[in-house]
């Protein structure tokens, strides 16, 4: 009988998505199958302490943040009660407190880490940088591809280079803002028109994000966004319908069949995309064969001008009144919750979520191995 691998689910983390994370991580933690893997939950809290044990995630949801959960928790994994205790202090339970030096001991007994890690310190290529020292395969980009796809302007820049269609955005710094406002704001209007779109440079799950129709709701943008990063990203707002699409692979990368987002507000923000459950999720997208071709095209291409591996849900911005199509951003970890389109894309392609797993889990093995024969 062929031994089952021991796969780690990290999760959790010291982002501002980390309810997102545990969400996102019920749905792998459920969705593995136990014929074939052994499965370890380890959990990060918000204090960045490692939790490797059964109740790992019970106990992460008991000290979540209720109202940034979104829908579809699910039951524990085990029946042992959480621990609400997550101060970060190490106390006397039964339940195993990896503390930081001592993470590669941990990892070190995995075949292969799945982290579902969303946002800073998981998703920007850091934890990926930890698990490339612990010498363990993990599914996903690696860590250029994680930090570019992280830092939406790299990410464009990256982008641009490769001649991809982009709307038009500027970059300001904290300290910018901070400093000269006025400048800041008088600049901004000088260049693009409202609306526009404000966005911290490193975030996602559109944390932090917001719409500005007019100079105070910029102001107030630029405020909220500077909250989050000392970089932040403006866009050039369009009458869009938003268009994604799924990409599965390592060096021949396919894309999923696009799907179409239609938000149950203005536009999808995080309470559209997580917690109302009234945005509608249309796969296949209602487009013509030709333009799904080239959502499919340009997807491959972003994911490959960062050098993308494993998985990335791609997003596009389709223009209501011309019908031009600009590519949005590029998630190298999307979410896996019972909502998120990553999923259910390649579902309608004829990838079950199970099947997807096992796809994942084999990419990061054929790329570890890629990476060590060289």
């Amino acid at each position: 009988m062929t031994p089952k691998l021991r796969v780690g689910v990290l999760f959790g983390g010291q982002s501002g998505e980390h309810e997102v994370s545990l969400v996102s991580a019920r749905a792998v933690l459920d969705g593995l199958d136990r014929t074939k893997y052994d499965v370890v939950p380890i959990g990060i809290t918000k204090h960045g302490h490692w939790i490797a044990a059964a109740d790992a995630h019970a106990r992460l949801i008991a000290a979540a943040d209720p109202a940034k959960l979104p829908g579809g928790i699910g039951t524990p994994i085990a029946d042992t009660a959480p621990t609400p205790d997550m101060t970060g202090q190490q106390t006397a339970t039964p339940f195993e407190m990896v503390t930081a030096d001592s993470h590669a001991s941990v990892l070190g007994a995995l075949d292969v880490i799945f982290p579902v890690l969303h946002g800073p310190r998981g998703e920007d290529g850091t934890v990926q940088g930890l698990l490339e020292l612990a010498g363990v395969p993990y599914v996903g980009c690696g860590v250029m591809a994680s930090a570019v796809g992280m830092d939406k302007a790299m990410m464009k820049a990256a982008f641009a280079g490769a001649g991809l269609p982009l709307l038009p955005w500027l970059l300001i710094r904290r300290a910018e803002w901070e400093r000269e406002p006025a400048y800041v704001l008088d600049w901004i209007e000088s260049r693009l028109t409202y609306p526009v779109f404000v966005k911290p440079a490193n975030l996602g799950s559109s944390v932090g994000i917001s719409k500005a129709i007019d100079r105070a709701t910029l102001e107030h943008g630029l405020t909220e966004a500077a909250g989050y990063d000392r970089r932040i990203v403006v866009e050039q707002g369009i009458p869009a319908r938003e268009i994604e699409v799924s990409v599965l692979g390592n060096d021949a990368p396919e894309a999923s069949v696009p799907g179409e987002v239609i938000p149950s507000g203005e536009w999808y923000d995080y309470e559209a995309k997580y917690l109302s459950g009234a945005s509608q999720i249309l796969i296949p997208a209602p487009i013509s064969l030709e333009l799904a071709a080239q959502v499919r095209t340009l997807a491959v291409q972003a994911f490959k001008a960062i050098d993308g591996a494993g998985l990335a849900r791609v997003d596009f911005l389709l223009h209501r009144d011309i019908g031009e199509l600009y590519l949005n951003e590029v998630n190298t970890m999307p979410g896996f919750t019972p909502v998120s389109m990553y999923a259910r894309m390649w579902e309608a392609s004829g990838l079950s979520y199970p099947e997807l797993l096992d796809r994942l889990i084999m990419l990061a093995l054929e790329r570890f191995t890629g990476q060590r024969s060289t």
